[in-house]
């Protein structure tokens, strides 16, 4: 997957696309794999990189949903929880099953939980990840070592699914060009282009070159997540918002924290979110809040008040109680929630996804969540295929293995989350012993994995590989700001950049990853 190529069918193609797909995260990105999938002729636009926003700020979890199982939000679970089963045998390199304990501390807690989350396994049937049950003291401290002990009674484990969400989205773009999509990063949509009154496609800027297309489609699908309003306002001024964008953060914190085996599930906390402790990529996760926003910035940063919220309730639930210091990241995701009206607290609304036709055809998809991307790019490419008057096909997305499918990937150590492409990384690396070497040693990426997302993950700047091709930026930000150089050096070798280059490269990552230091060191 290269860019070049990508910019070369664009500026060959002399007639029409069927799908152009505005957005390059989970719903887009989704949309263009199953678009392509079914035979359509797809282009795919994304203004940053794959998965800039919300996409690869996620909870890294695959999962039903126990929260909209207590709102009552059957029908949600019962699609999430069959599209997590899809997608751990369609991605099992980057998803897998993940106990979590749901600790007692009332009597009533066990027998609580433990009914509700037999239903969680019953919805769940053949696509369960593993059935749950009732824990004693023991056995929870098992799992979770570092657990507040006073006043605990036992707990309830569960299983859900696990996940690296821009790992994830990096394969799922390969798998769309697989299947015959184009796919472009940094090609921001500034217009759209009507004929009779009707979307008939897009004016699009290239950020690398400063190049303006025009392009035409007979069908323009805007997956933006919580920029949808933006898109659907150049289709029609003053058009009134569907997104009530929400805030959720969370803190990276050392393994530690949480040395054991499992996960910590807490169902209920006082803004009415579940919080969870995952380990993930030998560090833990703590998270999430869920505060209503006005402003939907590509780059939100968390608030005092939420980073406060969340220290004190790891501080609660774990007998090592986390400092500002202890915190080697924090980042901050926006949902793109549907307003329902009402100024309801964002919590209450419903994430199942919208689909919403204008009267000029574009198609706009937006809410849902990471689990259920497929059954939404399913659901929108059927409508939009209806608006384009394509002949109409089946899906064909749900035993499509995603690239990178392996089913024994944890033999390749570090590079598991590459699956089947790790062997490739690996006999590149061995051709000099310097792509062998770790970047820093707080970290497990290799120079040579610098090489392989230039040469085949369409990674163009130091962020997209500190950031998402490799996740050193949420593992680590200061680590990762003492890698920059040494990564600057590298994909500047290899996409012909010049000294200046590199010097704006580091100084922009050092820029954006002192946003993720909760306590900066002076000078940063």
């Amino acid at each position: 997957m290269q860019r070049e190529e990508m910019l070369s069918r664009i500026e060959s193609e002399s007639g029409s696309w069927d799908l152009v797909i505005i957005g390059g995260g989970a719903t887009g990105l989704g949309v263009a794999i199953d678009g392509a999938s079914r035979g359509y002729n797809v282009l795919l636009l994304e203004q940053s990189d794959f998965a800039k926003g919300t996409s690869s700020r996620s909870t890294k979890l695959v999962h039903g949903g126990v929260r909209y199982l207590q709102q009552g939000n059957v029908s949600l679970v019962l699609e999430a929880l069959k599209e997590r089963g899809l997608l751990r045998k369609n991605a099992p390199h980057l998803v897998h099953n993940l106990a979590f304990v749901v600790p007692n501390y009332d009597w009533w807690e066990g027998p609580f939980y433990g009914v509700g989350l037999k239903l969680y396994d019953l919805l769940a049937g053949k696509h369960g990840f593993g059935p749950s049950k009732n824990i004693s003291l023991e056995k929870t401290l098992k799992y979770i070592p570092t657990i507040e002990t006073r006043g605990l009674r036992g707990g309830v484990i569960y299983h859900d699914g696990q996940f690296d969400d821009a790992r994830l989205a990096v394969n799922m773009a390969q798998t769309a060009v697989e299947q015959g999509a184009t796919v472009t990063n940094y090609m921001e949509v500034s217009a759209l282009r009507k004929s009779d009154g009707f979307v008939r496609g897009v004016v699009a800027y290239d950020h690398e070159s400063g190049r303006e297309y025009e392009i035409t489609a007979r069908v323009v699908v805007n997956a933006t997540g919580v920029f949808a309003d933006q898109i659907r306002r150049l289709d029609r001024a003053g058009v009134a918002p569907m997104i009530a964008p929400s805030q959720g953060v969370h803190i990276v914190l050392d393994r530690d924290f949480l040395p054991g085996k499992g996960a910590i599930l807490v169902p209920h906390t006082q803004d009415g979110r579940v919080l969870f402790a995952t380990p993930w990529h030998n560090r833990v996760i703590v998270g999430t809040t869920d505060t209503a926003v006005t402003d939907t910035p590509l780059e939100p940063l968390p608030l005092p008040a939420e980073l406060d919220f969340l220290l004190a309730h790891a501080a609660q639930y774990l007998t090592k109680d986390p400092t500002p210091e202890d915190v080697l990241s924090m980042f901050a995701g926006l949902r793109p929630l549907v307003s329902m009206g009402g100024g309801e607290n964002t919590a209450a609304i419903s994430r199942d996804h919208t689909l919403h036709i204008s009267g000029s055809g574009l198609v706009t998809i937006t809410g849902g969540k990471w689990t259920t991307y497929r059954k939404m790019a399913e659901d929108t490419v059927d409508q939009a295929a209806v608006i384009a008057q394509l002949d109409e096909r089946p899906c064909a997305t749900q035993d499509l293995n995603i690239h990178g499918f392996h089913r024994n990937a944890a033999q390749f150590g570090d590079l598991a989350v590459y699956g089947s492409d790790a062997r490739g990384i690996q006999a590149l690396a061995r051709q000099d012993p310097a792509w062998e070497k770790r970047l820093h040693p707080r970290l497990t990426a290799i120079a040579g994995e610098v090489l392989w997302a230039v040469r085949h993950e369409m990674a163009r700047t130091v962020e997209d590989f500190l950031a998402r091709r490799t996740r050193a930026l949420l593992l680590d930000a200061r680590a990762s700001m003492t890698a920059a150089p040494a990564v600057a050096a590298i994909m500047a070798r290899e996409l012909g950049r010049d000294d200046a280059w590199q010097k704006a490269q580091i100084e922009a990552y050092n820029d954006l990853a002192v946003k993720y230091l909760m306590v900066p060191e002076a000078g940063d």
